[in-house]
């Protein structure tokens, strides 16, 4: 077992004192169950690096498990697509690849023994009709009318709903529990119910499907989980997962409940989620806007970032909501330290240098990665003619503002000292050109004469440029807690996405490979987009500035 100076939380201290005790023959056995009905989000991620992480330290195995017990909303693409997530964030199930499906056959013989026993009954209501008699947390709920049918009669109705004589909705086994318990999900929940649609794995086999509770804790025991760990939302569940295993008397793991990962400006619902893909407020499932792995992922984040924040954010029993700045600044600080500097302009401005020749062209040494010296150096064309940013430059500056303006000395970085001298404008008054002085002496930003200047600006040089379409990405709501809003999709951020057409790169970048992050000096992280095919594209991961350490300091 691998020794941590970090605290022990909560459920590292259990399994702790379970191996001590020698519960489970001393085995950690998780598993990560995500049901193949949509991609997965930023909570996912929590769990899957709490199960894999868990049985990595304890010299386990985890699980990758899919809950495909609904057929109407589950599809191969999703199993694909939750795969190569898992993948993606670093983590390997080896040979523990299983599917709720792979154990039908025993989950029906389980419930054949539960109405053998008198604890399970066939029902005629709809749903609609059994959630109108559950009752309330208040008023008890009423029993079925068909609740005290005979142990043969619950057998044979339960086999003709196999058998596929009765249409959907029409009837469901229940289990019969009671329906005064204090917890709703005891008040004789449902076991499986009718729906005649194919599966993606069994095909037309099966027309009767397992619920949930019934299926969660079968399938956590046939496959010796030692200890099932879930989110807070199925504490009030465990009752029902006891039950079931107490009156089958199987194999009984342990399950356990940590808080779920709630992000600010973000909803977390695969319901909400899958509705703002539908009406097409984002590209998909992947846009960079959306909170999902694989949206992450074609942003720019590297799965480094995602576990570490994890990891700081670490393990509690009781729900919050995370500021999405920390994990903002979990990415900064780790891209900091692995990309590479590269020059680019978004919003140009033309310079052009009258005392640089007209046939001259020569290439400056710029820094890949000050933060790494074994990234070395690059070569960046330096010409006559060059870009730098519209807002680098105001002809009436402000007090405090310390970048070019006519009169006024600028570094221009890893090249030369520059000195504006005058304004070339359009017939409506729009800047259109600076005309300016190079000094030939302040090669590599440095003078010998040691006079200092206040500004360094990034720069490309117009006849090496290569054109690419940037996209700026930013939160994709305005609120930090869109769920709680009568009308979520109000609280939709519509600048949420710029698109920049026009934006000047130094000509390394046109080699750049799809995925790949680097950082824009002066501008922020950005990262070469999937569809960059046709033409370049290049979305921001996010910017330079730090808002979370400006609030850490503030509370610290």
């Amino acid at each position: 077992m691998k020794i941590d100076k970090k605290p022990r939380h909560f459920i590292q201290r259990i399994i702790d004192n379970d191996n001590l005790s020698g519960k489970f023959d001393h085995r950690v056995h998780t598993r990560f169950p995500p049901e193949p009905n949509g991609y997965l989000h930023i909570g996912h991620a929590k769990s899957i690096c709490l199960n894999f992480s868990i049985a990595e330290e304890y010299n386990g195995k985890c699980n990758l498990r899919f809950d495909d017990t609904n057929p109407v909303a589950e599809e191969e693409e999703y199993v694909s697509s939750i795969k190569e997530d898992v993948r993606w964030l670093g983590f390997d199930w080896q040979d523990n690849l299983c599917f709720a499906s792979d154990y039908f056959d025993q989950m029906y013989e389980y419930a054949i023994k539960l109405i053998k026993s008198g604890d399970a009954f066939v029902c005629d209501l709809n749903f609609d009709d059994i959630k109108k008699n559950r009752g309330t947390l208040k008023e008890p709920g009423i029993d079925s009318p068909f609740r005290n049918r005979t142990i043969d009669e619950n057998l044979d109705l339960f086999n003709r709903m196999r058998n596929r004589e009765f249409p959907d909705g029409s009837k469901t086994l229940r289990a019969k529990i009671n329906m005064s318990h204090s917890n709703m999900n005891m008040r004789d929940p449902v076991i499986y119910r009718i729906i005649h649609k194919s599966h993606h794995r069994t095909k037309d086999r099966w027309c009767i499907y397992p619920m949930y509770d019934w299926a969660h804790g079968l399938e956590d025991s046939i496959e010796r989980i030692t200890h099932s760990l879930c989110s807070l939302e199925f504490e009030d569940h465990r009752p029902i997962y006891d039950w079931f295993l107490e009156k089958l008397d199987v194999y009984h793991p342990q399950q356990i409940e940590f808080a779920r990962l709630n992000l600010s400006y973000t909803v977390m619902s695969k319901r909400l989620l899958k509705k703002i893909v539908d009406e097409k407020y984002v590209e998909g499932w992947d846009d960079p806007r959306m909170p999902t792995i694989s949206g992450f992922r074609r942003r720019g984040y590297n799965p480094e970032s995602i576990r570490l924040f994890m990891d700081e954010i670490g393990i509690a029993k009781r729900n919050n909501i995370m500021d999405i700045a920390k994990l903002e600044s979990t990415l900064r600080s780790n891209l900091n330290k692995k990309c590479d500097r590269r020059m680019a302009v978004l919003d140009p401005l033309k310079i052009v240098i009258t005392n640089y020749p007209e046939d001259k062209e020569e290439f400056v040494d710029a820094i890949n990665n000050p933060e790494d010296s074994s990234a070395g150096t690059r070569k960046l064309p330096f010409s006559k003619y060059i870009y730098i940013e519209k807002d680098d430059f105001l002809e009436d500056p402000p007090k405090n503002f310390f970048r070019l303006t006519v009169g006024r000395e600028v570094r221009l970085k890893y090249a030369y000292y520059l000195t504006c001298d005058a304004i070339t404008k359009d017939n409506k008054g729009n800047i259109i050109e600076l005309h300016c002085t190079y000094d030939s002496s302040t090669k590599g930003g440095r003078s010998s004469d040691g006079r200092k200047v206040k500004a360094t600006l990034h720069w490309v040089s117009i006849p090496h440029a290569i054109q690419s379409e940037v996209r700026l990405y930013d939160r994709l709501f305005k609120v930090p807690d869109p769920s709680s809003e009568k009308n979520f999709i109000s609280a939709i951020n519509e600048k949420s996405l710029i698109k920049l057409n026009n934006c000047m790169l130094e000509p390394s970048l046109g080699n750049t490979h799809v995925g790949k992050t680097l950082q824009f000096e002066r501008l922020g992280y950005f990262c070469r987009d999937i569809a960059s095919k046709d033409k370049l594209i290049f979305n921001r991961t996010v910017s330079l500035r730090d808002s979370w350490k400006k609030v850490e300091k503030k509370n610290n």
